[in-house]
């Protein structure tokens, strides 16, 4: 089941494939959930489950895809890609085929745990746009595989909820080191005031990843923490969207 609130501890990461030396058994299984969730979800496989889940009250919107359109975030409100500018989508899903990177005209790299989403994005959005689309690289979000200081911003919407806070220290560490000097992070976190928030961590869960319900003000004071500055922040019905600078 969910849990409402993460105790931070002190762990090693890994990647979501292979078992690093410095890795824990908690986060390689945290991991290999997240990746098993997300690849389901991809290749379409239909999930078994509970009578109970099926009846708490999001259950309908998400089986017709409606939920998702309601909750998800709307990074660019925040700050929209320049023209030419360098991106990094950090668990972007499919996002180069659904958001208009065409329209902002800046260029696109991601990062995924989920192979089949990175094989879908490999292959269809070279047609879409090539030379927007700068590729994919497989791997989580604590070990991330570009240079030093390459991207002018970075994303990470829809994942923060499956990882504790002591996990996204070492995320928001590597991403401060693969940003520019005055670049941007714009994620997203769970409020857990949100009415949504117990059903939607109590399906999650089923399909999968465990959901942690941490409060929204452990998540200032982490970026705090890493010397990161909250700009701008924006509430939505499940998630708050935050503009970060190092």
């Amino acid at each position: 089941m969910a849990k409402r609130k993460s105790q931070p501890e002190q762990h090693n990461l890994a990647s979501p494939h292979s078992q690093l030396p410095d890795a824990s058994q908690d986060w390689q299984t945290a991991i290999e959930n997240t990746t098993q969730r997300f690849d389901r979800e991809y290749r379409q496989e239909n999930v078994d489950l509970p009578a109970e889940v099926k009846a708490i009250s999001i259950f309908d919107e998400w089986q017709t895809g409606s939920l998702q359109n309601r909750i998800a975030s709307k990074f660019w409100e925040l700050k929209t890609p320049k023209k030419k500018q360098t991106w990094l989508d950090i668990g972007c899903g499919l996002s180069f085929l659904i958001y208009p990177w065409y329209e902002w005209d800046a260029f696109f790299s991601g990062q995924e745990v989920s192979a089949t989403a990175r094989e879908i994005l490999m292959s269809r959005a070279p047609q879409l746009n090539s030379k927007l689309f700068r590729g994919v690289k497989l791997g989580a979000a604590h070990r991330l595989a570009y240079e030093n200081s390459q991207f002018d911003g970075a994303i990470a919407t829809g994942w923060s909820c499956y990882y504790p806070l002591d996990y996204w220290q070492q995320v928001l560490s590597e991403v401060k080191r693969v940003l520019k000097p005055g670049g941007s992070l714009i994620f997203d976190v769970i409020d857990p005031d949100s009415p949504l928030a117990e059903d939607w961590a109590i399906l999650e869960t089923y399909l999968g990843a465990e959901v942690l319900l941490t409060p929204l003000s452990e998540w200032h004071s982490l970026v705090r923490q890493a010397g990161g500055k909250i700009v701008k922040s924006s509430p939505g019905e499940l998630f708050e969207s935050l503009q970060v600078s190092f």
